[in-house]
């Protein structure tokens, strides 16, 4: 759908701005906002929930804006509820999720080319010949991108249902009567938050400390992803994870404190990690078990990794972890909690070195 170009003329130094969009939106711009509401058979209050979830601009009745990819999206969305799979208001957030998903994505993508082609200061926009650049690879390249798209996002469909799996058959073998309230199934959850990042933020300029939160974020979503987990998001100068097993939520948390150390760009990481039932929603997770471990990572010394009892309790019996227990503190919105320091078992079965929380 088009974002309601203004109607100046171009720069000459530049790409026709109608021309580039109709390139990314992969067809003409042919259809009023009526034409649309009448070809796809849904209505106009309908049309105008569905532009809103996916982040697109409101446009005048009048205004040629839309496209047969736009109709055909309506219409889809139509069919999936004439055919009970979902109801108007699942469709929404459905389509919301995608939305603000692929918007995401979509700035990433241009700012990673244009840092790319840009040529000149970082700091400055891009220049006419970096536009033109970018123009010409997504007209080359755009219908190798578009395949990835999907392909990544059938991946973590995937490693989502399998979750979700897995997770109904442990509640399942832990329910002994048929109709007791279903039980959020306990999970691990996690925090990495870097060190003295307000500080951090003052001393460094702009570009370096972007490079310093793409790197700590690199650093983490990588691990996590190699052992199991999921990234729940990233917050700048922290991130959350989340596992199923608790052993690999905290082999996710002592790798992401050992990771940072060793990276002499990105401040000592804070790890709190906690244990329990969580509410997940539109990709999020919510709940106590999530504040806790929130609170845990302001118990942390730089470098290290606090869990909560019920974590600590999970890890008991297995032999590559070793918990110690301090000092109860009170936390905010808590109480007074039990945190343990998590730390590996050295080769030898040693207590290992290092600091104490």
């Amino acid at each position: 759908m088009s974002a309601g170009l203004p109607d100046e003329p171009p720069d000459p130094g530049l790409p026709d701005p109608k021309e580039v969009e109709e390139l990314l939106l992969g067809g003409r711009l042919r259809y009023t906002r009526v034409d649309a509401v009448r070809l796809s058979g849904v209505t106009r209050e309908f049309s105008g929930r569905v532009w809103k979830a996916f982040g697109y601009p409101s446009m005048p009745d009048e205004a040629v804006a839309y496209t047969e990819g736009d109709v055909a999206a309506l219409t889809r969305l139509r069919r999936l509820m004439d055919e009970g799979v979902l109801d108007e208001d699942s469709v929404v957030r459905m389509v919301r999720a995608f939305g603000q998903t692929m918007a995401r994505l979509a700035e990433w993508q241009i700012n990673l080319l244009t840092s790319m082609l840009r040529g000149a200061d970082p700091g400055e926009a891009p220049s006419a010949e970096a536009i033109r650049s970018i123009v010409e690879i997504a007209d080359k390249y755009l219908d190798d991108f578009e395949p990835l798209v999907v392909h990544a996002w059938r991946r973590q469909l995937a490693a989502a249902g399998t979750r979700a799996l897995a997770s109904a058959a442990t509640r399942d073998g832990r329910e002994s009567d048929p109709d007791a309230p279903a039980a959020r199934s306990p999970i691990t959850v996690g925090f990495a938050d870097m060190v003295s990042f307000t500080q951090v933020s003052r001393e460094l300029e702009e570009l370096e400390l972007a490079r310093v939160v793409e790197r700590f974020e690199e650093t983490a979503s990588d691990i996590v992803a190699s052992c199991g987990g999921r990234l729940v998001k990233t917050l700048g100068d922290e991130v959350l994870f989340c596992a199923e097993d608790p052993a690999v939520g905290a082999e996710i948390a002592l790798s992401i404190a050992a990771a940072v150390k060793d990276e002499t760009e990105v401040p000592d990481v804070r790890v709190g990690v906690a244990f329990g039932p969580v509410l997940p929603l539109m990709g999020d997770v919510f709940g106590t078990t999530v504040n806790r471990a929130a609170r845990l990572t302001s118990l942390a010394r730089p470098g290290t990794v606090v869990i909560d009892a019920e974590l600590a309790a999970e890890l008991r019996d297995v032999p590559a972890f070793q918990t110690t227990r301090i000092v109860r503190r009170p936390v905010r919105g808590l109480g007074i909690i039990q945190p343990y320091v998590l730390r590996r078992m050295s080769a030898n079965g040693s207590r290992p070195s290092g600091p104490h929380t």
